[in-house]
């Protein structure tokens, strides 16, 4: 029997929701048409088998040409199985807010993880975890980032495609607000006062929440660069406080190393309290 020429494609899961992964089976017009040209090996999500488990210490065999990984790092397993995930792997894409930036289970990474685990659990001694929620590329090297919660159907045929292709993957870097003028979306904030982190967010969602007079919630992320600064600031004059913008950036991707500085930011541009006035 002649070997199956086509490439192999793999999709591993850690701590998410499999919102991700749902994505790709939602793919439905797209997905037979692509399993002409891949090789999809290692999908359980997909797969029929009654006992789909992974084993412990191991994530199959390999080689395979594309692992998509989705989900973040919580456990001393998810360590160990991610390193050999990598090491099978010839090309290693990150996809979703958990992957590339701990997800809404980074929340964690600003708490007592032992309060939470004595709270939710009777019996919290059988619980391993980390304190943290890490995304894959504190982990592993990563070959590309594919942003949102949950990702775009469109971009994620797009990286697919391109590797298979051999070229980088089309996946602009620009922000929400470029999307916004793309489709004649009026600022709600510079109509409306509303505040929306669209100018620092990662473009990929259509700008579907400005559309509907939301602001926008960054679940795609951090932009290349974004201008923290200039963002507090205005989330400042729209009414926020401290607290308020500090949560703001704390949700889908609360782990993002660009997000580091937004504590103290809004700190450093709360307002002064107005002066008393001396008694005349």
């Amino acid at each position: 029997m002649e070997p199956d020429p086509r490439p192999s494609l793999a999709v591993w899961k850690f701590a998410s929701c499999d919102g991700c992964q749902l994505t790709l089976l939602d793919c439905e017009d797209e997905l037979l048409p692509l399993t002409d040209r891949v090789r999809i090996t290692h999908f359980l999500e997909m797969s029929s088998a009654e006992d789909s488990r992974e084993p412990a210490t191991l994530a199959g065999t390999g080689p395979y040409d594309l692992s998509l990984v989705d989900g973040s790092i919580t456990t001393a397993e998810d360590v160990r199985r991610v390193h050999h995930i990598r090491r099978i792997s010839r090309r290693l894409v990150t996809i979703g807010a958990c992957a590339t930036a701990g997800g809404i289970q980074a929340l964690r990474n600003f708490a007592d993880v032992e309060e939470f685990r004595a709270a939710v659990y009777a019996d919290p001694e059988y619980i391993a975890t980390l304190d943290t929620s890490t995304p894959i590329s504190a982990h592993v090297p990563v070959d590309f980032e594919l942003r949102g919660c949950p990702i775009d159907r469109g971009q994620l045929l797009e990286v697919i495609t391109a590797f298979l292709a051999g070229r980088k993957p089309n996946i602009s870097s620009h922000s929400v607000c470029f999307q916004c003028k793309r489709r004649g979306t009026t600022c709600i904030t510079v109509a409306q006062g509303i505040p929306c982190l669209g100018p620092v967010t990662h473009a990929g969602c259509g700008a579907l929440c400005p559309a509907y007079g939301r602001g926008c919630y960054g679940c795609f992320g951090p932009m290349a660069q974004p201008n923290l600064e200039a963002m507090v600031r205005e989330l400042r004059h729209d009414g926020m406080t401290e607290r308020d913008i500090v949560r703001v950036f704390r949700t889908f991707n609360a782990a993002s190393p660009e997000y580091g500085p937004v504590p103290e930011l809004a700190t450093q541009q709360a307002p002064e309290p107005p002066a008393e006035e001396e008694p005349r």
